[in-house]
Parts: C-alpha cells; sequence; structure tokens
C-alpha cells in the first residue's frame, strides 16, 4: 500500500474515491483540494450540459454549479435547456455528442424516456455525469444526486408525527421521472405503517401540461372538507398548494421537496408550508463538473455521490436571513443545519 502524505492531492483524491459516495466532509474535502494551487485541472475542455430544466430554484441552482465549477476548474460550457421536452433533450444530447466535448452533463427530463440516448451517448466513449436522477438501463460515469426514496418517507414522517398518527393526507406526486416517482414510494412506505392515516387522494401530476399543482390543490381541498395534510413530491407544488390552502381559509399544512428561496420565506412567515427536504443541486452540479476534470486527468469518479439533503423547518430558518447559498459545500453547517439525508 502506498504511503501518502495527509495534505498531498493524492491523499485528497484517496479519500474521493475511497466510497461510492460522498459524505458532507468529503465534499468539504474537495473544496479544500480546489484550494491547493498544485492540484490541476483541464483548463481547455469543452462540456456541454443537456439540462431537462432551468425553471424553479432548482434550476436556477444546477445551472450555478456547472458555471460556477466549470468558470473555477477550466474549460468551456455549453448549456441546452429542454424544459421537459424528452424529444428536444435527446436530440440535444445526440447534437452534443456530435461536437466531441470532453464530458456530457445531464440532467434528465424523464430519466426512463431518456435512456435511449443517454445510453446511445455512453457507447460514443464521451464520459457521461447526471445530476438529480440516475438514467436506468445505462453505466453513465458518475450521477449525482439526493436519496429521493428518504425525500419521500422523511416528510411522511413528519407529517404522520405532527398528526400523532392519525388523520386524512392527500398526495401531489411526480411519476413521470422514476428518481422523483421513488419520493411518493418513500412516503407511501410510511404512511402504510400508521392504519389511523387515510390517504384520501393520490394525484400524478404531468410537468409541462395544461393543469397547474394551484388548480389541482384546489380540486383536493373541494373534494376533502375534512382534510389533515398534502405531502408534496415538489417544492412548485407546495409553494402553490400555500396560495390554495390560505385562500380556502382551512387548517391544512403542506411538505414539499426541492429547498429555495421562496420555500423557506414562506415556511419562515408560518404559512400552511410546514416542511421542505432541501436538497443540495448546486452540488450535484458541481460535483459532476469535479469528476469529470478527475476523469480526464485519468483518475477515477464514483459510481454514485449522495449529495446532502435538510430538512428545513420555521424553526430551522428563525433568525436568519433567507439562505440561498446553502447548498453550496459549507454552507449549511454556517446555518446551523445539520443533514439528515
Amino acid at each position: 500500500m502506498t504511503d501518502f502524505d495527509d495534505n498531498s492531492p493524492e491523499a485528497a483524491r484517496l479519500r474521493l474515491t475511497r466510497r461510492g459516495f460522498l459524505s458532507g466532509a468529503a465534499a468539504l474535502t474537495v473544496a479544500a483540494a480546489l484550494a491547493r494551487p498544485n492540484f490541476a485541472f483541464a483548463q481547455d475542455a469543452q462540456f456541454c450540459a443537456s439540462l431537462g430544466w432551468t425553471v424553479w430554484e432548482s434550476g436556477r441552482h444546477i445551472v450555478a454549479g456547472y458555471e460556477d465549477a466549470v468558470k473555477r476548474l477550466g474549460g468551456t460550457l455549453t448549456v441546452a435547456d429542454a424544459n421537459y421536452d424528452v424529444k428536444k433533450q435527446a436530440d440535444q444530447i445526440a447534437a452534443f455528442v456530435a461536437s466531441k466535448p470532453a464530458a456530457i452533463f445531464i440532467t434528465p427530463a424523464d430519466a426512463a424516456a431518456i435512456a435511449p440516448a443517454v445510453q446511445a451517448a455512453v457507447a460514443s466513449g464521451i464520459p457521461i455525469f447526471c445530476g438529480d436522477s440516475y438514467v436506468p438501463n445505462t453505466t453513465v460515469t458518475s450521477t449525482a444526486m439526493s436519496n429521493n426514496f428518504g425525500l419521500g418517507s422523511y416528510g411522511a414522517q413528519y407529517i404522520a408525527d405532527r398528526l400523532k398518527g392519525k388523520g386524512k393526507v392527500a398526495m401531489v406526486c411526480l411519476p413521470s421521472n422514476e428518481s422523483w416517482d421513488q419520493r411518493t414510494l418513500g412516503a407511501k412506505s410510511i404512511f402504510t405503517r400508521y392504519p389511523d392515516i387515510q390517504v384520501v387522494s393520490e394525484i400524478a401530476f404531468a410537468l409541462g401540461g395544461t393543469t397547474t399543482p394551484r388548480q389541482v390543490v384546489d380540486n383536493i381541498l373541494t373534494a376533502n372538507p375534512e382534510l389533515d395534510a398534502i405531502w408534496c413530491a415538489w417544492d412548485g407544488a407546495a409553494s402553490e398548494g400555500t396560495l390554495a390552502i390560505k385562500a380556502s381559509g382551512r387548517d391544512v399544512f403542506i411538505t414539499g421537496i426541492d429547498g429555495g428561496a421562496q420555500s423557506f420565506e414562506y415556511i419562515q412567515a408560518g404559512s400552511p408550508f410546514a416542511l421542505t427536504m432541501a436538497q443540495s443541486f448546486y452540488e450535484m452540479a458541481y460535483m459532476n463538473a469535479f469528476f469529470a476534470h478527475e476523469v480526464i486527468a485519468g483518475r477515477k469518479a464514483p459510481r454514485f455521490v449522495i449529495t446532502p439533503s435538510y430538512a428545513v423547518t420555521q424553526e430551522s430558518l428563525a433568525d436568519i436571513d433567507i439562505p440561498d447559498t446553502y447548498d453550496q459545500p459549507g454552507e449549511a453547517a454556517k446555518l446551523g443545519w445539520n443533514r439528515v439525508l
């Protein structure tokens, strides 16, 4: 076994690649490694990012993560937004493959539907890095994402605990993306443990459709006059659902998944929006770019990077300004937040 000095770049790389995922502490090791002048990166590499969406807080943070990483580590970046259109994203990926970049970054709009395009990209020999979601039936170089099953189950457990194991719950789900659907499965795994919790409505929402989350929650409230809580698969539904609940004057609380300034503002204000599972979108993107440079340099990348998630409530946001950089390595600790997944 080779002995390295603890402060050497080689030691830093060993700490990064020893496991198939990164803990929050390992992510800080990345930040420390970047500060070392002898930690070399590919300055002239060309990167392409095919993003399934750039809307919502999540999209903004993902774009910032890729752009900041490439700006700091080196290279140039071309970004394309599919806006939840699978065919458009498949065409983008094919065009990027034809341009022969050093690596391609992908956040899937629909992971299962985009799989053939990703398989073709992998077959081209170009390193492929996925963020936010894994792509089934493919072997990409590395994927950085949250524990989606855990995100769903944590929010459901919060609801069960707050209701003391008894009440009526509705669910607004995102089944179109396999990773996002894991959140629903996680939530159901909790609710089924409580015989006195009744799921009275389960809506399969389609992003990009004509119906808005606000309309969905309005309909849920109208159809269920005794509703206690609403579990949402993402914050867009929870935020719009908050407006619907407030307009109805009902005593119903709602939970979401994602994190971001708008969600934090609602929660901090004591609205019906009670909990968001805040993901580290910025770090997902940054880890993709970091390990792309590692692979270009002939080093290894972990197959999976599980990025931190934080349970954010009104208590978490007490006496602080609304944070926008919580998902950058080390920033959550400054807020006193600890990762829960």
